[in-house]
């Protein structure tokens, strides 16, 4: 039986992302952001993350000499690891990959004897995308002799299947289901970010009684302050996406549809697109191949600029593949941020959870259908500002309600406690 005092402590906790950022970088900050929440709870909290930003492919905090760095960010221990650099989604990203699961458990056994800042850890959270590295923190979990819990941001190797990268039956995969298959098993808790995601590992043997749905959310509190800041740069309606340029998002469809308006001489209506992926000089190129005078393309932001860029657009926009990988919901970051903003959304998709439906924040429509597309923009062009401005204001009331950080960090601490205190 654990004591009262031993209740009462809070866990030194790490965290293995791979891809893990601050607000000053572009991408999601889902583990800034309950790391520093966790930190006001009183619990101690370090990140290990790869110094080699996975859109903007190049180093960003370390120099040549250095292996790592430890950098303490609003109380979190932010510790970034020299990884394998690549370019293009081929074999260095793979490289790249395995550099991090190496150096993160080498550096990790032995961090707590060379740094006194940091500390032996009660609980560590593996965070795919990739699974090695869940498998580090596996390792190191068992070095500590800590808990070993498991979150689940991508459903690898299953998106790979649907993405069409690798047959099924292919040894890459069939290697892949046996590690995945295995960390599901060694987890004590299960993180999903997909809703309906407990079908697809209970459907391996996992107990479902160990997975716990924790979905990305947003800081609400730092958007009051950007919100003062509103108002239009100049005349248009514009419709902005902010994120990855993958073929997962596919924006080359959306670029269908900015032809489609521009035929039709919608010609107030301007798409803007901010991010870096590996599909952004195809689709730059697809832009001047359909001379489309109505579509922008800019660099990926800081996250923290993420609510005033928004706020200088009319409405957002998310386009999907079809892929059976959604029946099991979808959790996107970009989602919550516009949601949280208060700006009306288009999503072209068809997910298990459609947030846009349920809040009623926008128009949903099926995936990869242009023409559905381009009669939601038209119709949204169409209503008075009063009516968009009460779309959006639903979506932000929705992730007040279910998806601010604080809501899901309690969530977060639940199974925390429940491990620390078995």
């Amino acid at each position: 039986m654990p004591t009262e005092s031993s209740q009462n402590k809070k866990a030194n906790i790490w965290i293995l992302n791979h891809y893990a950022i601050t607000s000053n970088m572009p991408g999601g900050t889902r583990h800034y952001d309950f790391g520093k929440e966790l930190v006001k709870r009183g619990y101690k909290v370090t990140i290990f993350a790869s110094s080699f930003h996975y859109s903007q492919h190049k180093e960003l905090k370390l120099n040549k000499k250095e292996k790592y760095k430890i950098e303490n960010v609003d109380g979190i221990n932010f510790i970034w690891l020299k990884t394998f650099p690549y370019q293009k989604n081929d074999w260095r990203r793979v490289v790249n990959m395995i550099s991090y699961m190496w150096r993160v458990y080498w550096l990790g056994k032995k961090i707590t004897k060379t740094e006194k800042s940091i500390k032996s850890p009660e609980v560590i959270i593996g965070s795919s995308v990739h699974l090695l590295a869940v498998l580090s923190a596996y390792w190191l979990a068992r070095y500590y002799k800590s808990k070993f819990i498991m979150e689940v941001r991508d459903l690898w190797p299953q998106t790979l299947i649907d993405m069409k990268k690798f047959d099924e039956n292919s040894l890459v995969i069939r290697i892949l289901k046996l590690l995945e298959k295995f960390l599901y098993k060694k987890a004590e808790i299960i993180i999903t970010l997909l809703p309906l995601a407990k079908e697809y590992i209970s459907a391996l043997g996992i107990n479902q009684k160990k997975i716990v749905w924790i979905s990305n959310g947003v800081d609400v509190s730092k958007l009051q302050e950007k919100e003062k800041k509103k108002g239009k740069a100049n005349d248009g309606f514009k419709i902005i996406y902010i994120g990855a340029h993958g073929a997962a998002n596919a924006i080359d469809v959306i670029l269908d549809v900015a032809k489609i308006l521009q035929e039709r001489q919608y010609n107030k209506i301007k798409f803007i697109f901010v991010g870096d992926g590996m599909e952004k000089e195809q689709l730059i190129f697809r832009k001047e191949k359909l001379k489309l005078r109505n579509v922008e393309f800019y660099r990926s932001i800081a996250k923290k600029e993420i609510p005033l860029t928004l706020s200088q657009a009319d409405a957002s926009i998310i386009s999907q593949r079809k892929m059976d990988l959604y029946k099991y919901g979808f959790s996107y970051n970009k989602l919550f941020d516009f949601m949280a903003v208060g700006k009306p959304i288009i999503l072209a998709g068809k997910p298990a959870n459609n947030l846009v439906v349920e809040a009623k924040c926008g128009i949903s429509v099926p995936p990869e259908n242009p023409e559905k597309m381009a009669e939601a923009i038209i119709e949204l062009y169409k209503m008075s500002p009063g009516e968009r401005e009460k779309m959006g204001r639903k979506g932000r009331k929705y992730v007040e309600k279910y998806h601010s950080i604080p809501l899901l960090v309690d969530e977060l601490e639940k199974a925390i406690k429940e491990v620390v205190n078995e």
